[in-house]
């Protein structure tokens, strides 16, 4: 699935053709993509938070410690890998509404390759500064959001109209999981897993 990833940036239309002439492959495949992907904006946002620091006005650099940065990081890795195999499965279980035959498989591998964008712009947080990384974000969003209307309707095999009904389906399912990710963050924050700074 690596080799996909020119291809969603540059020629995305022909790309997705070609990802759903390939489909469908193992699990075990399509899940070491979002496994690996994810890692390059946790290892970014380690390195940022806790080895550059980011500055807010006139303030002092501010950073965060390794004992606190780490399980931050991990489970900042792990709910990135978990919403995505959630959402690629919850594009299997919606695809008969809209007429589609998909299998987890294929679910999980429109996730992870929309999510793309997402995963590579997450390489700004080795320089955390606030508008350009706000920037970036709303850039990979606006490409990803993209990415799923013109592939769903292309790999699940459904006209463009009911594929556009499928990708919003899609979107709604995402905000929900945005808003409970946050939900859950709050109380875990909470619960003693709230940011320790260095001096």
């Amino acid at each position: 699935m690596f080799i996909n990833i020119p291809g969603l940036f540059f020629r995305p239309r022909q790309q997705w053709q070609r990802v759903s002439d390939k489909l469908p492959g193992s699990l075990p495949a399509v899940l070491v993509y979002p496994l690996v992907m994810a890692l390059l904006p946790a290892i970014a946002w380690y390195n940022g938070t806790v080895n550059v620091g980011w500055k807010l006005g006139d303030g002092d650099i501010v950073r965060l410690t390794h004992d606190s940065a780490v399980p931050m990081i991990v489970l900042f890795y792990l709910v990135m890998v978990l919403a995505v195999i959630g959402i690629g499965y919850m594009v299997h279980w919606m695809s008969a509404t809209y007429g589609a035959e998909s299998t987890v498989v294929k679910g999980i591998a429109i996730a992870a390759l929309t999510a793309t964008p997402l995963f590579v712009a997450g390489a700004v947080g080795f320089l955390p500064n606030f508008w350009l990384d706000l920037l970036v974000g709303i850039i990979a969003v606006c490409y990803a959001v993209y990415l799923l209307y013109l592939g769903v309707p292309i790999v699940m095999g459904v006209p463009e109209e009911r594929g556009f009904l499928f990708a919003s389906a899609v979107v709604s399912v995402c905000l929900v999981a945005l808003v409970a990710i946050m939900g859950v963050s709050i109380i875990m924050w909470d619960m003693g897993a709230a940011p320790s700074f260095t001096d």
